[in-house]
């Protein structure tokens, strides 16, 4: 029997008076799409954070060493194709020979020295922006600037960059303060570093659109991660629009750009290599999002004030 208000029950029994807050009969459908959507995000959030609770104190460090992954691989790839970076940037780009063995060297030593640091949390701030530099000067060098591709994941790995930089700053701060005084506020420099590395971040996923040929699968990817980038980038459910596009990647990188089933002589292992380390790095910056949240500019901050 379904429930018609407690009327119907006060005539039968005058004397029971029932609570308002009873459950008596299905009440979810009188839930409004939104309420419901609100209410299954948050048992998933509470689901995820119940079987990874004992992971999330490494949460932070998994998400760094993702990011930095792509740094290390591009150090390994100069170091195992020396003379083809040399020729390249030597006979290519016309740049005098010895530039390009100092340029070679120098990449090296930042990208491994740096992405170390970022890993252990050590002088984060010089680390990240050596490696925001390399990035940059990678691209001019190379002649990237203005291709498409290597904009949108290199800006997207920025973004991962900001992430770490601002997790470390705050947690920097705190320990500044002395034991059994209350905390400074350190908000005022988190939010802004979340909101833009959030917002870089998921211009990945531009890149990936730009570069799909529109087969079923992929449309599925896009149109699920459309609306998880749009989450995101607002502040509106963030860890789990973060969690969801985390996963998306992880599984569709590691089907998709598999270099270890070529040989170290098909130019495709090398190809496919790049863009698995690359969307690795994305993969740990979302985890860090998954970890921090959006910050203070975000809907999910303003809903908890008002």
């Amino acid at each position: 029997m379904s429930y018609r208000g407690p009327n119907q029950f006060q005539n039968q029994f005058p004397h029971q008076q029932i609570p308002p807050h009873a459950n008596i009969g299905p009440i979810s459908s009188t839930k409004t799409p939104y309420e419901q959507f609100e209410l299954y995000s948050k048992k998933i959030e509470d689901l995820i954070d119940e079987y990874f609770k004992h992971l999330k104190p490494y949460v932070p460090a998994i998400g760094r060493a993702f990011l930095v992954a792509t740094f290390y691989e591009d150090t390994i790839r100069i170091f195992t194709q020396w003379n083809e970076q040399v020729y390249y940037l030597h006979n290519y780009r016309h740049y005098w020979r010895w530039l390009t063995i100092v340029f070679l060297i120098n990449n090296m030593l930042i990208m491994s020295i740096g992405s170390t640091l970022v890993i252990i949390r050590k002088k984060i701030n010089i680390a990240t922006i050596a490696l925001i530099v390399v990035v940059i000067i990678q691209g001019i060098a190379y002649g990237l600037l203005f291709d498409t591709q290597f904009i949108l994941r290199n800006l997207s790995v920025v973004g991962g960059l900001v992430l770490a930089f601002s997790d470390t700053i705050i947690r920097d701060k705190r320990s500044l303060n002395m034991p059994g005084l209350p905390m400074l506020d350190n908000q005022d420099n988190k939010k802004y570093f979340l909101l833009a590395g959030r917002l870089l971040l998921v211009l990945l996923f531009l890149g990936f659109v730009f570069s799909s040929d529109w087969s079923i699968g992929r449309l599925f990817i896009i149109l699920v991660g459309f609306v998880s980038c749009t989450s995101i980038i607002v502040g509106y459910k963030t860890k789990f629009s973060a969690a969801i596009m985390l996963t998306l990647l992880f599984i569709y990188n590691l089907f998709t750009n598999q270099f270890w089933l070529y040989d170290s002589r098909d130019a495709r292992r090398d190809f496919l290599r790049y863009e698995f380390f690359q969307v690795l790095s994305i993969v740990g910056g979302l985890l860090l999002v998954v970890n921090a949240g959006a910050g203070e500019f975000s809907i999910d901050e303003k809903k908890k004030i008002y």
